[in-house]
Order: structure tokens, then sequence, then C-alpha cells
């Protein structure tokens, strides 16, 4: 497949994905993909989910774990896999996928009741003290609506002196995690990016950026060898799992909100993404994260994925079309002239904002 089949291709998929490619790479206009957004709640993967939510607002009973989660289990068993069905889950896929947050009406409020983490049981909204679910609660606050103003506080208090943040610390870790650092940063980008956030917020996000790029994405700082084999395994859903694709796309989602181009010191990870692209343009899903799920919502380990396929597109278009001296790529969102392909995406810009 190349250019217009890759990209047709990609437009035959559920509605959670369709809108995403319409508006990214086909270029459709605003009314044809946000009518294929508002259809996320009402068709496909993101119906199915929204019919799973328990009447107190959860999702399998828990915020983290589900509520039949046995922690001295095989299913607790190293290399087994967390659940992923439980609140928190449901709530970062609905709001990945589009799902407008009116539809889950009081929700917010619901969790806010009935909702306490396994940590110390404390309530929900108000975080506990994992830097990834933290990240996660605050992004899924701003787009319910609760009051997470408290969790910003947090991650200014908790990050680290190298500039990025670890799950770790509670137990004493001072060097910081890539995995942590960008669920943080995921988590920052969103809540700024639903309330203009504030000088603090942006210079913790930025100093936290700084991190990741001074290790050009994927990188030990003191030897230069790969932190991990882990951070070149491709794999949809991302889950809280670092890959150099994970983190160029949220660099570029940073890009749209500060329209900025790609920082060079990204090259080398692109490079990566660009390299696992298959000559039929798609890139493969590696493996599949173990632990339970409600359905799969992607290929099997070994197949073409559609989603990691239109991250892949997606990422290498924003690279290619800020790098005007580059020859031509067949693959580009999909389109054959890189004139054309910067003036989309330039006009585009403000319509692609995601949030």
């Amino acid at each position: 497949m190349a250019n217009d089949d890759v990209v047709q291709w990609l437009l035959d998929s559920d509605p959670a994905l369709r809108w995403q490619v319409e508006r990214d790479l086909a270029h459709a206009s605003d009314d044809v993909w946000r009518a294929t957004r508002a259809g996320v709640a009402i068709e496909g993967f993101g119906a199915r989910l929204l019919a799973l939510q328990d009447a107190d607002g959860q999702w399998a009973g828990g915020a983290y774990f589900p509520a039949d989660f046995d922690f001295q289990g095989p299913e607790a068993a190293e290399g087994a896999g967390q659940p992923w069905t439980a609140t928190t889950w449901a709530l970062n896929t609905l709001r990945d996928w589009g799902v407008d947050a009116a539809v889950l009406g009081d929700t917010a409020e619901r969790l806010a009741a009935n909702s306490r983490w396994e940590y110390d049981n404390l309530p929900y909204w108000g975080g506990e003290v994992d830097c990834c679910i933290n990240g996660y609660t605050l992004a899924n606050g701003a787009w319910l609506g609760a009051d997470v103003s408290g969790l910003v506080d947090w991650f200014l208090e908790h990050q680290l002196a190298d500039g990025g943040w670890n799950c770790n610390w509670v137990e004493g870790s001072t060097r910081s995690s890539f995995h942590s650092t960008l669920n943080s940063l995921k988590g920052l980008l969103y809540y700024e990016s639903v309330t203009g956030g504030t000088n603090a917020i942006r210079e913790a996000r930025r100093t936290g950026e700084e991190y990741l790029l001074r290790r050009n994405l994927y990188q030990r700082l003191s030897t230069g060898e790969p932190v991990a084999y882990w951070v070149s395994r491709f794999v949809y859903p991302f889950r809280w799992f670092y890959s150099v694709l994970n983190a160029a796309e949220y660099f570029h989602e940073a890009s749209l909100l500060e329209d900025q181009p790609p920082d060079p010191r990204m090259t080398e990870a692109i490079e990566q993404i660009r390299a696992a692209r298959q000559p039929d343009g798609t890139w493969i899903q590696e493996r599949r994260h173990p632990g339970r799920v409600w359905f799969e919502v992607d290929v099997d380990a070994g197949e073409p994925s559609k989603w990691l396929t239109y991250y892949g597109t997606k990422v290498l278009g924003w690279c290619d079309a800020s790098d005007p001296g580059r020859p031509s790529d067949s693959m580009q969102h999909g389109v054959d002239e890189p004139t054309t392909q910067v003036a989309a995406a330039t006009s585009s810009r403000a319509g692609r904002r995601r949030h």
C-alpha cells in the first residue's frame, strides 16, 4: 500500500480511530471529522466501553484495579500483566478516543462520592503517590470538570532535580524515569490545554521535556546507549509504557499547543520510527501488553496495526513537513506534493488542536 491506499485502509476503521485519520491524514473538513468523532459515543468501541460503566460511576468496581483483583493471586504475579479494565484506564481510553465529556454526565461527581484509590483508600480526584496515576487523574479531571488543581501543585513539588519524575520517589528514587516523566508530561499538557495553565506549569512541563530531549528520547545520558529495549518497541494501546513513538506523539501534541517545530534532538528517535515502517507503509504490532481487557481494540502481535500506522504516519508527516530540504516521502499524510503537505498542515493547524 502506498499513499492513498494506506489512508483508505485507515479510514476503514472504528470511529474512535477514523475521525483522527480524517482530521490529521485525509485533511477532511471540520464538519466531516467532527461528525465522525460525535459517533464514537454511540457506536463501536466507544459505545461498548461506555456501556460497561457501573452505576456508581466506576468501571469494574475499582479506581486503578478491578474490585475483584487479588493482589496475592496469579494475576498479580510478575509477567502476568495488570488488568486494564478499571476506572482510570476506561477514562484514559474514552478521552483519547475523543468522547465529549458531556456524554459522561455526572461521572466526576459520582467518582468523587464513590471511588477511592487502592493506595491508602485516598479519594479519587485527589490522586495518590504514583506519578503516572496522578498524570492520568489530572488529565481526566480537567476533561470531566473535576477540581484537580491540587494535583498541579503535587507535580510541581515532586519534580526531581534532573527535570523529570519517577513513580518510585516514594521508595527513595531521586533519578527520573522515562515512563513516569512521559505520563506526567501528558497529564500536565492536557491540563494546560484545557485550562490555559500557568507559568509554573509551563516551566515544569518544559523542564520535563528537556529531560527527554537531552537524552534524544531514548538514550542514557551517561553512555549514549539506549535506555532499554522497550524504547523502540511499538504497541497499541500505549498504556503506561514508554516508546519513542509514544514520546514523539506527545511532542507533536505539545507543538500544536505552542506552534513549535520538532526539536532537532528528536531526529534519531524519529529515524527509529521511520525504520520500523514496513514497505507497504504500515507499522507492525510488536506485542500485546498482557493483562485483562474488556475487549481488544487492535490486532494481534505480528500484524499491521491501524493505530500504530496512524501515529507513525502522522508523526513522520509532522517532522518531514518542517524540513523543506528533506526529499518527498511517499507516505507523508497520503499527499503527493511537499508544498501541499506544508500548506495543509499550516492552514488546518488550529482545527487540528485536539483539546
